[in-house]
């Protein structure tokens, strides 16, 4: 075991011949941000799977959150029969799960078993394939996230048995930044900084977030497809660890019409891939900050194609409800210094300057929201796409700016007509991504909610 709590195949076994570690998840991401996969034997792991991988139904990649089987995609269905893919490891994921007992994690990519080639719709290929085109122009990326989540008192099958109705936030006030009101949140956020430190997920920061109940935990900076893996661990490890302690947390972006949403704004840099200087840093004038012309070419295609791409920000029709004025959301797309009104806060100085994408709320899946920034900034540079005059003062009351889409069958409409989308995923992903995002739509307007019982069951 080595890098606080990360492994080789190598320390793995001599884990296992000490006893530390008995157990092994292997685990692929799928569009919900879910991992899923097995658990094996440690002993049988390093013996077979390590070097051959491990199959798993392709409908893990063409079903709705309920794991039903759902008809549109022509990745998988009924007439194909459901097939498997072949799984294979990254060995540069594996590392310990502290959150459960003698037991390690390693992620793993999807193979086409006839082909033996990368399945280009899988989430971690998505960004794979934005980095290769990243590397092909002579960079790199680098990445930090901010996930928001909601605390309850209720466990998670109490919050169920309720309905998901009437719950308790761990905080009666907005505690943002509050020490007093974050020390009663410690027994499951010191516990999950230990877990995540622990499991080769180096924390940076937990804090009082905006809602009640609210935190946020910053992870340290990274390359960025290590910094989406690092993101898809934490939200499962905070589960976990919540449930363990019979509580519930979320990440839903908009829990409640009442209450703040959680947000995972995503900061992105491009470095030289040979000598990993900043290739933000510069001295071209640029309004407020100095930058160099890929920052702001990165930055112009970042913003343009924002609203076309915005299902990958906000997958789900409930993900549109955070994107209210004065809420920390952002509503409009312009960028600005040190701004939190802004959907794009250009923050950092030298080779520490970056743009801070606020677009995405917490139910993003990493993967996706990663890859759709650098298919849009790269798309910038390559187009020298200029960037709108840099805003100063309150987004929220401009209202001649370019709007966020306001629901989901807005932005739906604008990714499915994108002609940029399909080009920069590939027509089949771009397809794939697109019914995905159709079926929540067509999930969320089958069904009749409290809400509507309550203002029409009688009055109506």
């Amino acid at each position: 075991m080595s890098n606080h709590g990360r492994l080789t195949l190598e320390s793995l076994a001599d884990a296992a011949l000490h006893g530390t570690v008995d157990t092994v998840l292997i685990v692929i991401p799928d569009f919900y941000g879910r991992l899923l996969g097995k658990r094996t034997p440690v002993d049988y792991f390093l013996n077979n799977v390590a070097e051959s991988g491990w199959h798993i139904c392709d409908y893990v990649l063409a079903c709705d959150m309920e794991m039903d089987p759902v008809s549109g995609y022509d990745f998988a269905n009924w007439e194909r029969g459901y097939g498997d893919l072949h799984a294979v490891i990254d060995p540069a994921t594996l590392r310990i799960a502290a959150w459960e007992e003698k037991t390690a994690i390693v992620l793993c990519d999807l193979l086409d078993p006839r082909t033996h080639k990368p399945v280009p719709m899988s989430p971690r290929q998505m960004l794979r394939d934005q980095l290769a085109k990243a590397a092909a122009m002579g960079y790199t990326a680098k990445g930090g996230s901010e996930y928001e989540l909601t605390l309850f008192d209720e466990s998670f099958e109490e919050a169920e048995q309720k309905g998901f109705h009437d719950l308790t936030p761990s905080g009666r006030y907005q505690e943002d930044y509050h020490i007093l009101k974050g020390t009663r949140h410690e027994p499951i956020m010191s516990r999950l900084r230990h877990v995540l430190d622990s499991s080769g997920v180096p924390v940076e920061f937990t804090k009082g977030e905006a809602g009640f109940g609210q935190q946020e935990l910053n992870l340290k900076f990274s390359e960025v497809l290590e910094q989406a893996d690092r993101n898809l661990i934490y939200k499962h490890a905070a589960k976990e660890v919540a449930a363990a302690q019979k509580r519930s947390l979320t990440f839903m972006a908009k829990w409640h019409h009442d209450h703040t949403g959680s947000s995972a704004h995503l900061h992105l840099s491009l470095w030289n891939k040979g000598d990993r200087t900043s290739l933000f840093k510069g001295n071209v004038p640029f309004g407020p900050v100095v930058g160099s012309d890929e920052f702001r070419w990165f930055l112009g295609g970042w913003i343009k194609h924002a609203r076309e791409m915005a299902v990958c920000y906000a997958p789900y029709p409930a993900s549109y409800k955070r994107y209210q004025s004065r809420s920390w959301a952002p509503t409009s797309l312009a960028w600005s210094a040190d701004n939190r009104t802004a959907g794009f806060r250009v923050v950092g100085s030298d080779s520490s300057l970056r743009v801070e994408c606020r677009l995405p709320g917490a139910d993003a899946n990493p993967y996706v929201a990663y890859a759709a920034s650098l298919a849009s900034g790269l798309d910038g540079i390559r187009n020298k796409i200029e960037p709108p005059a840099a805003f100063d003062g309150d987004v929220y009351a401009a209202r001649e700016l370019p709007q966020i889409p306001k629901t989901s069958y807005e932005a739906i409409d604008a990714f499915a007509n994108s002609e940029f989308a399909k080009e920069a995923l590939g027509a089949d992903v771009h397809a794939h991504y697109l019914r995905f995002v159709q079926v929540e739509q067509e999930k969320y307007d089958a069904v009749v909610t409290n809400w509507e019982r309550q203002r029409y069951f009688e009055r109506a």
